[in-house]
């Protein structure tokens, strides 16, 4: 891996202000004499994708039978070793407080305890911070292609990443190459309370996708694993759960059961479930997220940038969430405080607020959407497709960063790899209505 830094204007909008880096690193082609040229990749996250691939290099080691590999950190992070990078001294506060504690006064806590994280965050990266918007980072893109000398830019977004890409297929329509955008987090819905909805509506269905997982087999047995929920929920309401040395109530239980719903949780969850059905809670109550310790990182301050430079009141909430829980009353309409909790009490100084995309002419984008995917709702990855006439999409049966996942997984040569494969190197496009099955579902074991 040759790393390098690409120096940057802290805002594109006064290119001689002042200047900021971004952390580079590249895999080269396996065979240089064959390379089609360079592949831009961002794996998203908390946009240190050179520190992912780094801890697990098999995500993209298949991508150099084609491409120089470029990778790209996101302004907010940069690749572990380097001696520029940025730890904020105060971390957020968990994303579970607004739910586990829904007072006013407890708002008004988890917002000072952000606004401290941000002000925290700005004074460990200075003037540079101004600069965390999607927009700034697409110009950036725009920049590292133009360094690499490519005509057009191929590009690889994953999760976040696919932010990166949504603004530079707005930004530079007539540089697009072939992009491919997997685990869709949808920047083009300008409401935020629909987006919340699809949040909401994609957990609610995700309980129900856990429920036909273990229709085949789980620990539960013969039960339903949406009554076995239900009748635990009623009981939770009515008195805590015994888990051990403590309880769980209602919304603890509500959280728990969230952190369970993600594919790979799914063996842990249903014996979770079983065991506190049977009047022993404990292993639910394990599943609960840990306490925030150490330093916090930027990128929670690039998100609210981009995606909520502006949350509702306390009160203006609770009729939000109202709604939220007539539409998904079992457990999605905790997705309101989860994802409100990223930005409550955050700054807004600079933003990139989400809107409908305008990317006229660009070619056609491959968009990966998975019907497993409760990380970025699946629903609003089909609100984004549906605004690009020419995209293709590839439904599939996996959970969020498929494509990262399988390769990650060594499983060769699955359908939906060799979809992303066909188009990357040779710009085949797959049939319309394209569907891959659940290759890491089907791997997962049933204990």
């Amino acid at each position: 891996m040759e790393c390098a830094k690409l120096g940057v204007p802290i805002d594109w909008k006064r290119p001689g202000g002042p200047k900021t880096q971004v952390d580079l690193a590249r895999m080269p082609a396996r065979d240089p004499a064959r390379s089609l040229g360079s592949l831009v990749v961002n794996t998203g996250g908390g946009g240190a994708t050179i520190q992912d691939v780094r801890s697990m290099p098999a995500v993209v080691s298949e991508l150099t039978t084609w491409f120089d590999v470029v990778l790209i950190n996101a302004r907010s992070a940069v690749s572990r070793g380097s001696t520029s990078i940025v730890e904020c001294a105060t971390p957020p506060p968990g994303l579970t407080g607004l739910i586990l504690r829904p007072d006013e006064k407890s708002w008004r806590a988890h917002a000072r305890a952000n606004t401290a994280y941000d002000a925290s965050c700005r004074k460990s990266m200075g003037a540079a911070y101004a600069g965390l918007t999607s927009w700034q980072v697409a110009h950036d893109l725009e920049a590292l292609r133009a360094a690499l000398g490519e005509p057009k830019l191929r590009y690889l977004g994953n999760s976040y990443g696919t932010v990166f890409g949504q603004a530079y297929l707005e930004s530079f329509p007539e540089k697009v190459g072939r992009m491919v955008l997997d685990g869709v987090a949808d920047h083009t819905q300008a409401s935020l309370e629909r987006w919340l909805l699809d949040n909401a509506l994609t957990e609610e269905r995700q309980l129900s996708r856990f429920r036909d997982w273990c229709r085949a087999g789980c620990a539960l047995g013969d039960d339903d694993a949406i009554e076995v929920f239900d009748g635990l929920l009623a009981r939770a309401r009515h008195t805590p759960l015994p888990a051990g040395a403590r309880t769980l109530n209602e919304r603890e239980f509500l959280v728990a059961v969230r952190e369970g719903l993600t594919p790979p949780a799914w063996p842990r969850l249903a014996a979770a479930l079983r065991k506190a059905s049977d009047g022993d809670a404990t292993d639910l109550a394990n599943l609960l997220p840990p306490a925030v310790e150490g330093p916090g990182y930027p990128h929670g301050a690039l998100l609210c940038r981009d995606f909520m430079p502006k949350v509702p009141g306390y009160r203006g909430f609770l009729a939000v969430e109202s709604r939220l829980r007539a539409a998904a009353p079992r457990i999605g309409w905790i997705q309101g405080r989860y994802q409100l909790a990223r930005c409550l009490g955050m700054g807004n100084a600079s933003s990139y607020p989400p809107h409908p995309l305008l990317a006229r002419g660009v070619p056609p984008v491959l968009i990966s959407i998975g019907d497993a995917d409760d990380n970025t709702p699946n629903l609003a990855a089909e609100h984004m497709a549906a605004q690009l006439p020419g995209a293709r999409v590839v439904r599939h049966g996996d959970g969020h960063a498929a494509y990262f996942m399988q390769s990650a997984s060594g499983l060769g040569a699955t359908c939906l790899r060799q979809y992303v494969h066909d188009y990357l190197a040779a710009g085949a496009l797959p049939p319309s209505g394209a569907r891959c099955p659940g290759d890491l579902v089907a791997r997962i074991p049933r204990g």
